[in-house]
C-alpha cells in the first residue's frame, strides 16, 4: 500500500470549533490527541472520524436495517477517506438492565455454564439450565433476578378516605386517570365510601377481582368498556411481573414509594432453580463462584484438573486474567453492570474487545485514564498496545503523560480553545494541512523521544 493508503486522511474539516483542519492519522498505530479542552480533539476523533465511520457501515445495510439503526449525518469536512468500521470506547456507563452482569457482558459466564454442564456434579443438564436469563434455568419465583418486589397495602391505600378523596396513593392510579376511573367509576363500589368502611368482598373485588369488563368514560364524554384487575393484580402486571429498571426514573421512584424489596426467599439471591444450584464443582456452585471476587476465582478454575473440563476453565482463566490485569480484579461475575462507574464501564468495553478476532478495525477511546490508579494506567497501555499488535488502528483522546508515552503517534491539536485554536495538526501533514510550529514540532519531538526510552525499558 501506499503511504496515503496506510493513513486516514482528512481535508478541510468544520465540526464545530475545527477551521478547515486537514491531516493523516497513520493506521495501525497507537494515535493520542491532545490539547486542552476545546481545542477541537473530540470534534476531530468522534464527530468526524467515528461519525463518518459508523454512517459509511450503516449504509452497507438494506434500507429496512438501516431504520432501525442510529442516525448519523455527514461531518462537515472536504474528504474523509481510509476509513475502517471504528468501534467507540467511551466513559458513559454501560447501563443495562437487572439481567446484566459483569459476567453476561463479558460473556465469562457463558463460558462458566459451559464448564457446569460438562463437569458439574450432579450436572442439570445443557448449559442453557445454568442461565439465569433462560426460563429452564432461572428461579421461578423471583424470574432470574433475586430479588423479590411487593406491593405494601400500607403504603399504597390510605384506608380513611374514599376513592374520590385519593384512597390510592400512587400517582398513575390517582383521582382522575384512566386507572382510578376503572374502580371509582366502575359501579362496582360506592366512590364515597372510606375504604375502611367496605365489606370483606368489597375488599376481595377491589384488590385482586379480574376476568370481566367494566363500563368507562372517556375525556370526550362517549362510554366504552376495560376489562377490569383489581388494583394488585394491575400493579403487578405492570410494576412487579416486569424489571422495574426499564421504567423511567420517576416511574422507579413512584413504584419504589409503595413497594418493598427484599432477597429472594427461595433462590437466596441467586437467581437460579434448585436443579442449576446443586450442581457442584468443588464443593460450590455456580453462583457461589460467581460471587468471588476475580482474582480468588481464577485460583479456584486453575486447580480443575480434568481431561474436559480443563480447557474450558482454562478458557475462563484467560478472560478473568484480562479483567485482573486491568485492574478490575475486585469485582465479581455476578456484578450488575448498572452499577459499575464510568472508568470500569469503559475497562470492561476494552477487554471484550480483546476477546474479538476481528482486525483492521479503528478503536476510539475517551480519556481512558479517568479514574484509574497510577498503576492501573500501565496496564491499560498494555491493553492499547494489545490492541494495536493484532492489527487495528487506536485513537485516544488524553492527557495523561503516561498514556501518551506509549502512542506510536501524537497530534497535539493547539495551545489554544475553541475559535482560537491552533491548526496544527501533524508533524508530517498531508497537502493542505498547516504546518507545525516551532514549538509544536519541538514538542512532539519529545514526546516521541519518550516513548523511544519507553520502548527500550520494556525491550521493544
Amino acid at each position: 500500500m501506499t503511504e496515503h493508503e496506510e493513513s486516514i486522511l482528512i481535508a478541510g474539516a468544520r465540526e464545530n470549533n475545527l477551521k478547515d483542519v486537514s491531516l493523516r492519522i497513520p493506521k495501525n498505530r497507537i494515535v493520542v490527541f491532545t490539547g486542552v479542552s476545546g481545542s477541537g480533539k473530540s470534534s476531530i476523533v468522534f464527530d468526524t472520524v467515528a461519525v463518518e465511520s459508523q454512517r459509511q457501515l450503516n449504509e452497507t445495510f438494506t434500507w429496512f436495517i438501516r431504520n432501525r439503526l442510529p442516525k448519523y449525518e455527514r461531518p462537515s469536512a472536504d474528504a474523509i477517506e481510509n476509513l475502517a468500521p471504528a468501534v467507540v470506547v467511551d466513559q458513559r456507563p454501560i447501563g443495562g438492565n437487572s439481567r446484566s452482569t459483569v459476567g453476561t457482558m463479558t460473556d465469562i459466564y457463558s463460558v462458566m455454564r459451559v464448564l457446569f454442564s460438562r463437569y458439574g456434579t450432579p450436572s442439570a443438564g445443557e448449559s442453557s439450565v445454568y442461565s439465569f436469563n433462560d426460563p429452564q434455568g432461572m428461579c421461578t419465583e423471583c424470574d432470574g433476578i433475586g430479588r423479590v418486589v411487593r406491593l405494601d397495602l400500607d403504603k399504597l391505600l390510605d384506608t380513611s378516605k374514599s376513592l374520590n378523596e385519593g384512597a390510592i396513593r400512587f400517582p398513575p392510579f390517582g383521582v382522575g386517570t384512566g386507572q382510578w376511573q376503572i374502580y371509582a367509576q366502575s359501579g362496582l363500589f360506592d366512590p364515597d365510601k372510606p375504604l375502611r368502611d367496605f365489606s370483606k368482598d368489597d375488599w376481595d373485588l377491589l384488590l385482586y377481582g379480574k376476568g370481566f369488563r367494566v363500563p368507562r368514560r372517556s375525556q370526550n364524554g362517549s362510554t366504552g368498556t376495560n376489562t377490569y384487575e383489581g388494583i394488585v393484580e394491575r400493579f403487578d402486571r405492570l410494576y412487579i411481573k416486569r424489571d422495574m429498571s426499564g421504567l423511567t426514573e420517576r416511574n422507579r421512584e413512584v413504584a419504589r414509594g409503595v413497594t418493598s424489596e427484599a432477597v429472594c426467599p427461595v433462590c437466596g439471591g441467586a437467581r437460579l432453580n434448585g436443579a442449576a444450584l446443586a450442581s457442584r464443582i468443588g464443593g460450590r456452585n455456580i453462583a457461589e463462584l460467581c460471587r468471588m471476587e476475580i482474582g480468588d476465582l481464577i485460583g479456584v478454575l486453575e486447580e480443575i484438573d480434568d481431561p474436559v473440563a480443563t480447557p474450558i476453565a482454562a478458557s475462563a482463566v484467560t478472560r478473568l486474567r484480562r479483567l485482573e490485569a486491568i485492574g478490575l480484579g475486585y469485582l465479581s461475575l455476578d456484578r450488575e453492570t448498572r452499577t459499575v462507574s464510568g472508568g470500569e464501564a469503559q475497562r470492561l468495553k476494552v477487554v471484550r474487545h480483546l476477546g474479538s478476532s476481528l482486525t483492521g478495525m479503528t478503536y476510539i477511546f475517551d480519556e481512558p485514564s479517568v479514574g484509574m490508579h497510577p498503576r492501573d494506567v500501565d496496564r491499560l497501555n498494555a491493553l492499547l498496545v494489545q490492541l494495536r499488535d493484532k492489527g487495528n488502528t487506536v485513537l485516544v483522546v488524553e492527557h495523561d503523560p503516561d498514556v501518551i508515552a506509549v502512542a506510536d503517534h501524537v497530534i497535539d491539536m493547539g495551545r489554544a480553545r475553541g475559535r482560537a485554536a491552533a491548526r496544527w495538526c501533524s508533524p508530517e501533514p498531508w497537502p493542505g494541512c498547516a504546518p507545525p510550529t516551532p514549538r509544536r514540532a519541538g514538542a512532539c519531538a519529545a514526546r516521541r523521544g519518550s516513548r523511544r526510552r519507553s520502548a527500550s525499558r520494556r525491550g521493544g
